[in-house]
């Protein structure tokens, strides 16, 4: 396998074309989405839908592989761990493209056996990638880092398909537990490829972009 490093605009670019391609994301005004929170929202992003089609899910890993090494470093990983349910598969294809062990990182212990939260082979002082589907405020991704240095194992790095791009907080937050974040588009780079491609008609591009600019002022006045 030989990965190539695109210009970050072009990997933005395209991979919103492919998030676009295979319906992993959706807008709709009319009829807004319920999140986990309870909140609602005009977007939606599924991207375990990445994991059945295969030239996406390719080139999206490969995007994911080159974009670490550019943004962290060609040696600065011994193990990759995937977050539980969606982080894993990801992890296994990007672990593949590192030549790097790959393991994964249970949400709770299991509650029975050694009740772990790592699984797979994680040793002190490995230099760990969280590797995750998407990051929204990047809250869940602590509780994940924090079980891996538990291991005696370091995190200082998570990368994602998916960053919403929209809450300012989130970065920050991970920086402050010592974790970079790299991603590979956003709901910008989605709404701009949206825009380019006439995929949705004019008002809904139009209410989606006034959620994204304040998506709390919107939900306030949406709920």
């Amino acid at each position: 396998m030989s990965l190539t490093f695109p210009a970050r605009e072009e990997i933005a670019r395209l991979s919103a074309r492919m998030l676009l391609e295979i319906k992993a994301v959706d807008f709709n005004a009319e009829t807004p989405f319920t999140y986990a929170s309870g909140l609602k929202g005009p977007t939606y992003v599924d991207c375990r839908r990445i994991i059945s089609f295969p030239r996406v899910r390719r080139t999206l890993m490969d995007f994911m592989a080159a974009t670490v090494m550019r943004d962290a470093g060609f040696e600065a990983f011994d193990n990759v761990a995937g977050g539980e349910t969606a982080g894993i598969p990801f992890a296994a294809m990007v672990a593949e493209r590192l030549g790097l062990p790959m393991t994964y990182v249970r949400k709770k212990p299991k509650g029975y056996g050694r009740n772990a939260r790592i699984e797979g082979a994680m040793t002190e002082g490995q230099r760990v990638l969280l590797v995750e589907d998407l990051t929204t405020d990047g809250g869940s991704k602590l509780s994940f880092v924090d079980a891996i240095r538990d291991t005696g194992a370091t995190c200082a790095h998570t990368a994602v398909v998916f960053y919403y791009g929209i809450f300012p907080e989130t970065t920050q937050r991970l920086a402050d537990h010592g974790v970079s974040l790299h991603h590979l588009c956003t709901w910008w780079d989605v709404l701009a490829e949206a825009k380019a491609q006439a995929v949705f008609d004019a008002q809904t591009l139009a209410e989606v972009e006034i959620f994204l600019t304040d998506p709390r002022a919107w939900q306030a006045a949406n709920a």
